[in-house]
């Protein structure tokens, strides 16, 4: 499911090498361990789990009492000169999205861009390339599998030629969403998509409890609004039904938010847990489906339920 609002969208093999992050690609970005470990304690939630695997460590978090912009422009700028992104910025442009308001603990920048274009004109050309390895997609895969019902009626957000989801389940309908017709329109799995760019218009054209589950791959990054647009999955999803957001380590980095490539990893899952506790999501979960180190690409995935 590829990028940005529109799909899942990280560059794929021809922009990344494999499990290199896209904090770590440019020279010029800092390591911001320390804060984004306090940054973690600030926002996390003692309703929330990490379900660890044996592999995966343990960790203190320490506290951090204060965030400032000084911080984000430091930890989150990707490329040179990036840093004019995400303070003093000029007026904002008509078709730029609202900052988010639902998330007061976060900085004013957070969710700047270093391309604060629209998305429509970033994802005009079709990327028909997968974004994670084979052993995340199979990954992805599974947890499809064991969570959306066979015969229900599945979203697949920010969407893309191929949805990840089981070849074997066949479900009533599989709606998906994207940023590009071409893309959409190859994806064998899909009964029907449509075009819209979230960052822009966070309302989803599906009527209230239609869907019997929902999942977001490799995209969240690129969100702008991310609660409104979790809210508008919530309203569509029917109750209890369960809504997936898997990533990795990769990302479009002039596309991605700041505050996503200000965290890694675990920070970035309690980030996401966060978008769907504000959005109204209950049992909030965490998992660590692939570890770091493993000579391939790590997956996190953050389950809430409508």
């Amino acid at each position: 499911m590829p990028g940005g609002p529109s799909g899942r969208g990280d560059g794929g093999r021809s922009a990344w090498p494999r499990g290199r992050s896209c904090r770590r690609r440019h020279r010029n970005v800092g390591c911001g361990a320390s804060w984004e470990q306090g940054y973690a304690t600030r926002v996390g939630s003692p309703s929330w789990r990490l379900v660890q695997t044996p592999s995966s460590p343990k960790r203190s978090l320490p506290e951090r009492p204060d965030l400032s912009r000084r911080d984000l422009r430091r930890y989150a700028r990707p490329l040179s000169g990036a840093a004019r992104a995400f303070s003093s910025q000029p007026a904002r442009q008509p078709w730029e999205p609202p900052i988010a308001t639902d998330l007061p603990e976060l900085p004013p920048d957070a969710f700047a861009k270093v391309d604060p274009s629209p998305d429509t004109r970033f994802y005009a050309q079709p990327r028909f390339v997968t974004h994670i390895d084979d052993a995340a997609i199979a990954a992805v895969t599974a947890l499809y599998r064991g969570l959306f019902p066979p015969g229900g009626a599945v979203l697949d957000l920010m969407s893309s030629w191929v949805s990840h989801l089981p070849p074997e389940i066949a479900y009533r309908e599989v709606v998906g969403h994207g940023l590009n017709a071409s893309e959409l329109a190859a994806n064998p799995r899909l009964t029907r998509s449509f075009v819209q760019d979230l960052n822009a218009d966070p309302a989803l054209p599906l009527a209230d409890g239609s869907m019997d589950a929902a999942g977001c791959c490799v995209s969240v990054q690129y969100l702008q609004a991310p609660v409104d647009v979790f809210r508008e999955v919530r309203r569509v999803l029917a109750a209890g039904a369960p809504f997936a957001v898997t990533f990795s380590n990769r990302c479009f980095p002039t596309k991605a938010v700041a505050i996503w490539q200000a965290l890694t990893g675990d920070d970035q899952a309690r980030l996401v847990g966060l978008y769907l506790d504000r959005a109204g999501f209950t049992g909030v979960e965490m998992r660590l489906l692939i570890r770091r180190g493993g000579g391939g690409d790590p997956l996190w995935a953050v389950i809430g339920r409508g």
